[in-house]
């Protein structure tokens, strides 16, 4: 039993650089191979606020997010805890979100079925300008 925490542990590492990935560069489709079809995703305002299903959808929001932050959005990762299924990643961002100064602190956490996230949950809250 002692391997399953590790391989989930492994498996959300691997979507999490490719999720750093995408915030850095717009390029997402290595995330995206990484989702179940069923994926699902929580995040706490504007347009997508609430529960949002479905792979297209989450195609949607990372375009998105990409538009708002054109020059890319960076992570310093902070903290990493686990459990079998569920593992939450703490980091501080930085960039532009649409040309002004963006900071924040904020927590993810990705679901894993076998070798793919299966859900996602974003929140954070700072002022948005300080980290």
């Amino acid at each position: 039993m002692a391997e399953e925490p590790q391989k989930t542990l492994k498996v959300a590492h691997k979507a999490f650089e490719h999720f750093q990935h995408g915030l850095a560069t717009g390029e997402w489709n290595q995330f995206f191979d990484m989702l179940t079809e069923d994926f699902s995703f929580w995040f706490p305002m504007g347009k997508f606020h609430g529960l949002n299903e479905g792979k297209e959808k989450a195609r949607e929001f990372f375009q998105y997010v990409s538009q708002a932050y054109k020059n890319g959005l960076f992570v310093t990762l902070d903290r990493v805890t686990s459990n079998e299924t569920t593992v939450v990643f703490e980091f501080r961002d930085e960039g532009m979100l649409f040309g002004e100064l963006y900071k924040n602190r904020v927590a993810v956490s990705f679901d894993v079925r076998g070798d793919k996230i299966c859900g996602y949950r974003e929140y954070f809250g700072s002022d948005g300008k300080s980290n």
